[in-house]
C-alpha cells in the first residue's frame, strides 16, 4: 500500500502571538523546532521512511521538513516546494491579533471569516506591509488578495492530482510538510469529509498524520502517529 504522511509545521512565532499569518513568512519558535525534531524521531522510531517529500514556499513548513528529515538521517531526500501548498491567505486580517480583531469586528464576524467554508476575509490592501505579491518567490504567480478554505482547496487539489498522487501511484513513500488549511484540503479529499465538518477539523502542529491508502489512493485508515 502507498505510504503517505502529513505534518503541519511546528509552532510558529505568530501562532505563539495568536496572529493571523496566512502567506506571511514567519519562522518556527524554539518549541516549533523541537516539535519538528520530535516528529522526525518518532517517524524513524516507528520505522517510517520516504522517497519523495513536498512542502510549501513558506519558511515554517520548509524548516519543519528539514528538521524532521535531519532527525531521521534523511536530509538527502528530494524535496519539491510549491506555492499551492501554502497556507490559506488571510487577506486584510494578516498580521492582526485575533483578540483585537474580534473586539473590532465582533466575535461572530471573525468566526465566519475563520471557520466558514466559502466566505473569505476582506482582501489585503495593495501596498500593505504584509502583502506578499512583490516577494521574489512568487514571481509569475497570481498571488491572491484573500482566500476562503474553498479557494485554498481549489489550488491544493490540482497539485495533489498532478504531482503528489502520481508519486504515490509509482510506489513512492511520500511526506508532506504544510499548513493547517492546505492540509485540511488534503484531509477533506482523502477522508471524504463534508464542507461543514472540515471547517471544525483541528490539525495540531508537529504531529505526523499517517494515511493508509489502497492502490486507488482511497483512504482505508487515518491516525496520528503518536497514538499508535
Amino acid at each position: 500500500m502507498p505510504t503517505l504522511v502529513l505534518i503541519r509545521h511546528g509552532q510558529s512565532a505568530w501562532n505563539l502571538e495568536n496572529r493571523f499569518t496566512g502567506w506571511w513568512d514567519v519562522d518556527v519558535t524554539e518549541k516549533g523546532a523541537a516539535e519538528a525534531r520530535a516528529a522526525g524521531e518518532l517517524m524513524a522510531a516507528k520505522g517510517l521512511d520516504f522517497d519523495q517529500t513536498f512542502t510549501s514556499l513558506q519558511t515554517r513548513a520548509i524548516k519543519t521538513l528539514n528538521l524532521a528529515l535531519e532527525a531521521m538521517g534523511r536530509l538527502w531526500l528530494p524535496v519539491e516546494k510549491d506555492w499551492r501548498l501554502n497556507e490559506r491567505h488571510y487577506g486584510g486580517l494578516t498580521g492582526l491579533d485575533k483578540a483585537e480583531t474580534a473586539a473590532k469586528h465582533g466575535d461572530e464576524q471573525v468566526h465566519i471569516w475563520r471557520r466558514s467554508f466559502d466566505v473569505p476575509p476582506p482582501p489585503i490592501e495593495a501596498g500593505s506591509n504584509y502583502d506578499p505579491s512583490a516577494d521574489r518567490r512568487y514571481a509569475g504567480i497570481d498571488v491572491p488578495a484573500t482566500e476562503s478554505l474553498k479557494d485554498t482547496i481549489a489550488r491544493v487539489l490540482p497539485y495533489w492530482e498532478g504531482r503528489i498522487a502520481p508519486a504515490l501511484r509509482d510506489g513512492q513513500r511520500v511526506l508532506i510538510s504544510a499548513h493547517g488549511n492546505s492540509l485540511r484540503a488534503l484531509v477533506k479529499h482523502l477522508s471524504g469529509i463534508s464542507d461543514d465538518e472540515i471547517t471544525g477539523l483541528e490539525i495540531p502542529t508537529g504531529q505526523p498524520i499517517v494515511y493508509e491508502l489502497d492502490d486507488a489512493l482511497n483512504a482505508t485508515d487515518r491516525y496520528y502517529l503518536n497514538e499508535r
